[in-house]
């Protein structure tokens, strides 16, 4: 019996994220992939997300950044369905002060309409050197022109009233994968190595040559690593 398997993007990500990982999975998982793009709290997006695994007594999560976020937002709602979780790229602090006020200014750029979606001069920050020049890059920018405007501002206010989730990881006690780009300098792995450190049933995977979008980077390893806690005892 296939998996039911969250699935939760990033900011300004959409279901392209996924796309390359998922055939790797096979039968193994029945993906369900959200929206993030209508909700301006992190708990607004885990509720809507919820909704597509209403029917299912139990189901895994994976979030990548902001979804990651979301990701744990979804532990503090229905803990006792989730049966494993994978944190991708992402965080459990909150927001620092400059973070939020860099977010309220690119927040007021959008209101007067400025929003540009994902740049070439923002690339760098997501996607590994190797990558900055390829139709990679193209599909990244793709998927914030997709999400737009309104939706990016919605994101953006979220993820700035994020709470700290570092209290809530002892008490995760399913399988849990923590993963990052080696490369990743927007959620480095030293904040996925202590994540790693306060979740006791957390697995640590670093992908080499990845920047923050290791789904799209590296689809091989991302899904290597999926199928990987996804196979592993629930009691591990």
């Amino acid at each position: 019996m296939p998996i039911p398997l969250l699935l939760l993007p990033g900011l300004l990500c959409d279901g392209r994220l996924w796309r390359d990982c998922l055939p790797a999975l096979g039968g193994l998982v029945d993906p369900r992939i959200a929206d993030l793009s209508q909700d301006d709290s992190v708990a607004g997006m885990a509720s809507r997300a919820l909704e597509l695994v209403a029917g299912e007594a139990s189901f895994a999560v994976a979030g990548l950044s902001m979804g990651g976020y979301v990701a744990q937002e979804v532990w503090r709602q229905a803990r006792g369905r989730i049966e494993r979780l994978a944190l991708l790229d992402t965080s459990a602090r909150p927001d620092t002060p400059e973070q939020t006020k860099q977010r309220k200014a690119l927040i007021e750029l959008s209101h007067m309409g400025q929003f540009k979606g994902v740049t070439p001069r923002l690339m760098p920050s997501l996607v590994h050197a190797s990558r900055l020049e390829t139709p990679l890059a193209q599909e990244v920018m793709d998927m914030a022109a997709r999400i737009g405007q309104a939706g990016f501002i919605r994101q953006q206010q979220a993820i700035m009233t994020r709470p700290d989730s570092r209290p809530d990881l002892p008490g995760i006690n399913v399988p849990t994968l923590i993963a990052c780009g080696a490369q990743d300098v927007l959620t480095p792995p030293g904040l996925h190595e202590e994540m790693a450190g306060l979740i006791p049933a957390a697995r640590l995977v670093r992908f080499e040559g990845a920047g923050h979008l290791p789904p799209m980077e590296v689809p091989d390893a991302t899904a290597a690593a999926l199928k990987d806690w996804l196979t592993l005892p629930r009691s591990a």
